[in-house]
């Protein structure tokens, strides 16, 4: 982790906050660190923590992003890609593309992801209809969605834990 402000700790994965750091520069580390845990060859054993990552990396944008993580046979990543930008409330999801981009990719398996700038990451019907309709198309080619996380600014739901898939 290079920043300025940060130092090693003695215990790995420790760090010391060496100068006075403002709540934007904590956040911009934060999503340095999130973004490093979502890299190539990362592998996620624990689906729990790359939530986190998410809700860090996702939780601010004004409007609706749609993203996944491709990965391989191991489940490590490949790439955690956006795929699609929305109004305030929509964001336009083409199951073509999605398959697409998982096939240019290599993908054995595939996490989707998106936020919900109202904060609440319930899913709403949509989010079901698009997940069953990506799910159909991405097993058309042996692509096995793993998940769907929808993260707000007050939480994430995994449509895995829930039941939904």
């Amino acid at each position: 982790m290079h920043h300025r402000k940060l130092s090693a700790g003695e215990v790995a994965g420790t760090y010391h906050v060496t100068a006075p750091v403002t709540e934007a520069e904590l956040l911009s580390i934060a999503q340095a660190f999130a973004r490093r845990r979502l890299a190539r060859g990362r592998k996620i054993t624990q689906p729990a923590l790359a939530f986190e990552y998410l809700q860090i990396l996702l939780q601010d944008y004004e409007h609706e992003v749609f993203s996944a993580i491709f990965l391989d046979t191991q489940h490590r990543v490949i790439k955690f890609e956006e795929l699609f930008r929305g109004t305030i409330d929509a964001a336009n999801v083409y199951p073509r593309e999605v398959v697409k981009r998982a096939l240019a990719q290599n993908a054995a398996a595939v996490i989707l992801v998106h936020n919900h700038p109202s904060g609440d990451p319930e899913p709403s019907d949509a989010d079901r209809r698009i997940t069953q309709r990506l799910k159909e198309a991405l097993g058309l080619v042996e692509v096995r969605v793993i998940d769907h996380v929808v993260v707000g600014g007050d939480g994430y739901q995994s449509f895995a834990e829930a039941g939904f898939l």
